[in-house]
């Protein structure tokens, strides 16, 4: 029973020891994760002239909601409307229910004057007989939908504005303050980054989920700055340490219970809630245990140096 003990006893003091030594070396993980962000996000601002993939909600267009009492080909049906409209974004998804599909959803940034036009092609490209009760649709103006957009982008700015000065006013310190700040801005800029990649198209749903990620993000790193700068007893790794286990138990429930509403929930808007948190949730890991963690160190090292040369 020893000899299976002590091996793995001897690679968590080899990983303890990796993580307090080569602290500084780490740091070029998160920073690299940043630049890399910035610089995608700006190459898609450039190529698109938009920063993000909107969906109708923020951008405007057509939505239309069709019941199916059999399977419907989602992907040889979108691509049919992409010809159709070969300027406009179309997107098809199915709609399920137990493992079954009950139905169809077709957007598109199509004008409020060729919905009927997509109607129709939906009804020849999947051969479906569609009365007028037989579907609904739902219709963003454009002006409205960017407008609606600009709101809640102006929110989030506001919401991670005043998480700013409250940080702040909390530490009185410019570097442990601007180390939170700055992890919360790398969770959302990477998280963002990340959801570009994976082709997600944000809803308002969606933006707001970027609300909720500021949220988690400032509690594991006002529980870190807490625990290292606050607290006397032990050495500053001690601390560390102490708050990595408070830290990883924290996210990991988290983690778990976005999992598990990802895997049972039916509904697209909770689902991309649900992915934006998981991705957030793991950068959040990166940036609060290598980054926050690596700063914390080298400014209370070089207090401390300080302090002993008075």
């Amino acid at each position: 029973m020893e000899e299976q003990i002590h091996p793995n006893r001897d690679r968590l003091a080899g990983i303890k020891d990796f993580y307090d030594k080569q602290y500084k070396k780490l740091l070029i993980i998160p920073f690299a994760l940043l630049l890399i962000a910035i610089a995608l996000i700006s190459f898609k601002y450039a190529t698109t002239g938009d920063f993000i993939n909107r969906d109708i909600t923020i951008k405007g267009g057509v939505t239309v909601t069709i019941p199916v009492k059999s399977n419907i080909d989602v992907l040889s049906l979108e691509n049919s409307l992409k010809n159709d409209f070969p300027g406009n974004d179309i997107s098809v998804r199915a709609l399920s229910q137990f493992g079954t599909q009950v139905g169809i959803v077709v957007e598109g940034d199509v004008s409020e004057s060729e919905a009927h036009s997509l109607i129709e092609k939906i009804r020849q490209r999947a051969n479906l007989r569609l009365g007028e009760k037989d579907y609904t649709v739902e219709i963003v103006g454009s002006s409205l939908g960017i407008s609606f957009f600009r709101e809640v982008v102006t929110a989030l700015l506001i919401a991670f504005a005043f998480m700013s000065i409250v940080v702040f006013l909390y530490f009185r310190t410019f570097v442990p303050s601007m180390a939170v700040i700055l992890a919360a801005f790398s969770d959302i800029v990477v998280t963002l980054a990340i959801i570009n990649l994976l082709g997600v198209k944000l809803s308002s749903a969606g933006i707001a989920a970027f609300l909720m990620l500021i949220g988690y993000s400032v509690d594991t790193d006002i529980l870190l700055s807490t625990r290292v700068l606050k607290r006397k007893e032990g050495t500053v790794m001690d601390r560390v340490l102490g708050a990595v286990k408070t830290g990883f138990m924290m996210t990991l429930t988290t983690i778990v219970a976005v999992i598990a509403a990802l895997v049972f929930t039916q509904s697209e808007v909770i689902k991309q809630i649900m992915i934006i948190l998981l991705v957030g949730l793991f950068i959040d890991m990166i940036n609060t245990w290598i980054q926050n963690v690596g700063i914390l160190r080298l400014y209370v090292e070089r207090k401390e140096r300080k302090h002993l040369q008075h």
